[in-house]
């Protein structure tokens, strides 16, 4: 029977403290007398000149009497132990799920249903009078807490069966005989389950998967690392480790498996990535031993069985990708296999590709989440590690490369290039063709969409190692930037302004321009130019280093003006990279012009000037945007207005962000909204909006070469309204001066933004 929401809420938790505390004192006076016992009357039998029946009978049975005093203890033992960790893991579980169901139900108007099974639905009651029209982001906001409600009750169940199967083991379930399972935590217990199911392999029943799936999801993640480590020791090593994977993720996304079956299969991808990062992290208070990743290195290009007789065997690297794609890896385990790949992927680019058997049947193979390839070549998967990874990813691409021999060892000298992302950005480097997709070769367009999964994949890597965050945190706060971060971002403008034609997308056959190899990361290009926002203003109109104007979050990248400006205007040309970088500009230009008026220092005689200065880099890159959407939508026939109009509804996290870098500028100041980080969040994410579905142009106008006038209404708009923002709570500065600061903002915004523009157009010609 499932533990319901009903059953964790109104638990009495202080009885099972209670127990804890009994079962301590009776480990302790167990402990006493079995050490009295092997001391006292076991010693003195050991020690005694037994004779006749005595010698036998009653020897025996004070050895055997000691055995079993200290077979309770240990008993005893392995049942608090079990206890006193369970129970403050399901009062902790306890306080998540009455907070949620009572404080943050309120908040969002719901009331949480108990429908059994485990499960609750939330629901908004009806309010008499009421139309009962919620809006998405109602909807959104109930659907989160639902799931985190049955995330809770699915944790909290699966403490309580750990806890009740390890009792029953400890017990042994025999009242005249002591002495069974033993366990020094509950974890010992969890892992042990996890590794008999484990051991079952593709026969795990769906039921025992799912069981498997909790129990690595709940547990694999743990800061101490125990379960992590406990578990994949007991699986047998690096090699078995491969093994199992291997002959379930194929069981997962054959032909015959069930929708069900597969997406157990995209879990156990996800929990055994996430545990193995967790396990090989020298850091953790548990964790495996380092040979593990030279192992890893070893096996990555050897063939990989899991069944007697088996004719195709992947290699090593193509099955451990699967698992490198979840998790923060530690570099030190991590570097040396994404080097290793890297390294054999340039020796040979359809090594790992020609090892795929042909008329292959499984659907996904060994990256059971489909994204970005079958996981046949192991380049996507450790760039998606990298991804995930950010210490490990800004390594990577920072440090002098290390040569490495086929079978993972380091080899002496230069490995023929100086840097990952010189080697990644070389117009010759062969991006492979990795997917299980039906007639590949045949299909032009599902051809083009595979080759851009590696570029996509080095994208996330940069943005993973220019933010210090894995690149889908999209909850995380901004990370200062390091001078080495900020030194990749240089590199990467300096690359693409030099050389855009390497990330331009043209779907006009009427242009004799082909697309570059590396358009697909150009998503990820418009975050790394969001989170250095700040960099990218100062560059517009070539703002001193010195300058406090326009801050940077941490260490400043410095650069190149004519660089910043030609990456700006292809990168500006995907729509989610667009809404990125409009969002991330117009919140940092409301925050540099909340500075200038609220700040201190200011002075009102000079306000207006301060404010063209202000209002200007911003318009400037919003007039380069506005030129790009438009290339994109007429020129290359990329996208659709639709497409620019709908990627900016998942923009709110720059607003966010953004603010949040602003802290150490407004110092305690409160502003609009009453918090700094919170500060006119929504009311900017709301000009944003207009302002994107504003910034339009027909294809009368583009082909005359037009100035984008809605666009340049919009940025106008855009300068006043965050002027009118900072004046809010500004009791010092009248209306008069309000008006005269109000109109330098518009006037600045429409000459910057033309400007931009112009420098766009301009470019577009030469």
């Amino acid at each position: 029977m499932a533990l319901t929401f009903t059953d964790l809420v109104e638990v009495d938790l202080d009885k099972l403290g209670t127990a804890v505390a009994d079962w301590k004192k009776t480990v302790d006076s167990l402990k006493t007398a079995a050490e009295n016992a092997r001391t006292g009357m076991q010693a003195k039998s050991d020690s005694a000149q037994w004779a006749g029946v005595n010698a036998t009978v009653t020897r025996g049975f004070i050895a055997k009497t000691a055995k079993e005093v200290s077979d309770l203890h240990a008993e005893a033992n392995s049942i608090y132990q079990v206890l006193a960790d369970g129970h403050p893991e399901l009062v902790q579980l306890q306080k998540q799920v009455k907070d949620a169901s009572g404080k943050d139900a309120s908040a969002l108007g719901v009331r949480v249903n108990d429908i059994g099974d485990g499960k609750v639905v939330c629901i908004f009651p009806h309010v008499r009078g009421d139309t009962d029209e919620r809006t998405q982001e109602q909807l959104d906001a109930k659907r989160e807490l639902e799931n985190r409600i049955n995330g809770i009750l699915s944790h909290a169940a699966e403490v309580d069966a750990s806890v009740a199967r390890a009792l029953r083991k400890s017990h042994g379930g025999d009242a005249h005989n002591a002495g069974h399972s033993t366990y020094e935590s509950l974890n010992d217990a969890q892992a042990e389950r996890a590794l008999e199911l484990a051991r079952k392999g593709d026969k795990m029943s769906d039921a025992e998967l799912q069981e498997f799936n909790r129990l690595m999801r709940f547990n694999g993640r743990e800061k101490d690392g125990e379960f992590a480590t406990e578990f994949y020791q007991g699986l047998g090593g690096p090699e078995k480790t491969l093994e199992f994977y291997a002959e379930m993720s194929i069981d997962g996304t054959s032909p015959d498996a069930s929708k069900l079956r597969l997406n157990a299969m995209k879990d156990l991808q996800q929990n055994m990535g996430f545990a193995l990062a967790n396990a090989t992290d020298p850091d953790t208070r548990n964790h495996l031993p380092a040979s593990w990743g030279a192992d890893f290195r070893r096996l990555g290009t050897q063939q990989i069985g899991w069944e007697q007789g088996q004719w195709n065997k992947p290699y090593g690297y193509q099955v451990l990708g699967g698992l490198l794609r979840y998790g923060n890896y530690d570099p030190r385990f991590l570097d040396p296999i994404a080097e290793h790949v890297t390294q054999l992927h340039k020796k040979d680019p359809y090594f790992f590709l020609n090892n795929k058997a042909p008329g292959q049947e499984d659907v996904y193979g060994f990256n059971p989440s489909g994204k970005l390839g079958s996981g046949n070549d192991p380049l996507n998967s450790v760039l998606e590690a990298l991804g995930h990874s950010p210490e490990a990813s800004e390594k990577f691409f920072t440090e002098s490369p290390t040569a490495y021999n086929e079978d993972g060892t380091v080899k002496g000298g230069s490995p023929g290039f100086t840097s990952y992302l010189d080697l990644f950005t070389d117009e010759n480097f062969d991006w492979t063709v990795d997917t299980n997709d039906t007639n590949i070769l045949a299909d032009e367009d599902k051809t083009k969409n595979a080759l851009t999964f590696g570029p996509e994949a080095l994208g996330h890597a940069l943005e993973s190692a220019t933010t210090g965050r894995p690149y889908d945190d999209d909850a995380g706060d901004a990370i200062k930037h390091t001078q080495a971060r900020a030194d990749l971002v240089r590199e990467i403008v300096d690359k693409f302004g030099e050389h855009p034609e390497l990330i331009r997308h043209n779907e006009n056959g009427d242009i004799d321009e082909e697309s570059g190899a590396l358009y697909g990361m150009r998503a990820s290009l418009g975050d790394i130019t969001a989170e250095y926002m700040g960099d990218f203003q100062r560059a517009m109109y070539e703002e001193n280093s010195s300058s406090d104007m326009f801050p940077t979050f941490g260490q400043a990248a410095g650069l190149n003006p004519g660089h910043a400006q030609q990456f700006l205007s292809e990168v500006g040309q995907d729509p989610d990279a667009y809404a990125a970088i409009t969002t991330a500009q117009q919140a940092y230009t409301t925050d540099v012009v909340d500075h200038v008026i609220n700040g201190d220092g200011r002075s009102a005689a000079s306000l207006d000037g301060q404010i063209r200065d202000a209002v200007a880099p911003g318009s400037a890159m919003a007039g380069i945007m506005s030129d790009s959407r438009a290339d994109s939508i007429y020129k290359y026939h990329t996208a659709s207005d639709t497409e620019f109009n709908e990627s900016a509804a998942e923009k709110q996290k720059w607003v966010d962000r953004i603010l949040g870098m602003g802290v150490d500028t407004v110092g305690e100041r409160v502003p609009i909204a009453g918090t700094v980080l919170g500060w006119a969040s929504e009311d900017i994410q709301e000009s944003v909006m207009k302002s994107i579905e504003q910034d339009t142009t027909t294809e009368a106008d583009a082909e005359a070469g037009a100035e984008y006038s809605d666009g340049r209404s919009g940025a106008i708009r855009s300068a006043d309204e965050a002027v009118s923002r900072a004046l809010v709570d500004n009791n010092d500065i009248d209306w008069k001066t309000a008006e005269a600061i109000k109109r330098a903002a518009r006037t600045a915004a429409g000459i910057s933004h033309s400007d931009g523009a112009q420098w766009n157009s301009e470019s577009d010609a030469n």
